[in-house]
């Protein structure tokens, strides 16, 4: 649901209405594959249906969202993608990562998947299948789930200090109650505390039965967790005896990750410096 915003002047009502435009822009992304129903939209935002009408029209017009002729139903529109492609040149971890996603893919023969963090979630940005012929399908590109939900979500949140790991918890406890209630704060911790032991995360199949994971989080050129390497099997893949062999080469990804985000770094850098020279 939509948090209110102070509504104590016209330009609060203005923020407001951009607060809740980006939300529902959120919304109708992570519907991405189906599209999204008016109906959904107001009930996950919790405004009603007048308002979301005009919200939806106005990222409409910015060509943000675009509506289904025949089923009515909201997707991400072309101007979404632009954004997205402008975006991706400043944050490269998606193609940056492509190599080595693809690597941990043929290697594990499992899937494989880079996320993103993005505040107190993490957002899938790209999957790769394996050969193993049995796969699963618990994470899909776009994907977004509190973090410390999933293995990638999971290394995430426990490569964080101590105090952001907790402001993580609290400001995530509502919706982890509602969506995630086997994911209790108890249990986020120590899952954060078994991570960082291990050095990799591991969701013994919390998220989806019988759907196992193990990531990595991934570091930029500051030392700070921006994103996570993680592949997903089946149960019987995933034994105390495989899981040294997978970490091991999601920690080597990792670090090589590591190292293409911290080029990438200096050379924004050095472009930056060029540029405020001429």
């Amino acid at each position: 649901m939509i948090r209110s915003v102070d509504r104590g002047s016209s330009r609060s009502d203005g923020a407001q209405s951009v607060d809740r435009a980006l939300a529902l822009l959120m919304m109708v992304g992570a519907r991405r594959r189906e599209g999204a129903r008016l109906a959904d939209l107001v009930a996950e935002s919790g405004l009603n249906k007048p308002t979301v009408r005009r919200l939806l029209l106005s990222l409409m017009r910015a060509g943000l969202v675009e509506q289904e002729a025949a089923g009515g139903r909201y997707h991400l529109g072309p101007e979404s993608y632009v954004l997205g492609t402008l975006a991706e040149e400043r944050f490269g971890l998606h193609r940056l990562s492509l190599e080595g996603v693809a690597r941990l893919a043929a290697r594990t023969e499992d899937t494989a998947f880079v996320s993103i963090r993005r505040e107190n979630y993490a957002i899938c940005l790209h999957r790769e299948e394996g050969a193993f012929p049995i796969r699963t399908h618990v994470l899909m590109p776009g994907d977004r789930h509190p973090l410390g939900v999933g293995s990638g979500s999971l290394a995430i949140l426990a490569a964080l200090p101590d105090e952001d790991v907790e402001a993580v918890i609290a400001a995530n406890s509502a919706v982890l109650a509602e969506r995630y209630p086997q994911f209790t704060p108890e249990l986020l911790r120590a899952s954060v505390a078994e991570t960082r032991a291990a050095g990799y995360a591991l969701n013994p199949g919390l998220l989806m039965q019988g759907s196992w994971g193990m990531g990595v989080a991934v570091r930029d050129g500051a030392g700070q967790p921006v994103g996570a390497l993680s592949i997903a099997a089946i149960e019987s893949r995933l034994g105390p005896a495989r899981q040294a062999q997978v970490a091991a080469l999601l920690q080597e990804e990792a670090r090589r990750l590591e190292m293409k985000l911290a080029d990438f770094g200096r050379g924004r850098e050095a472009k930056g410096r060029a540029a405020r020279r001429t």
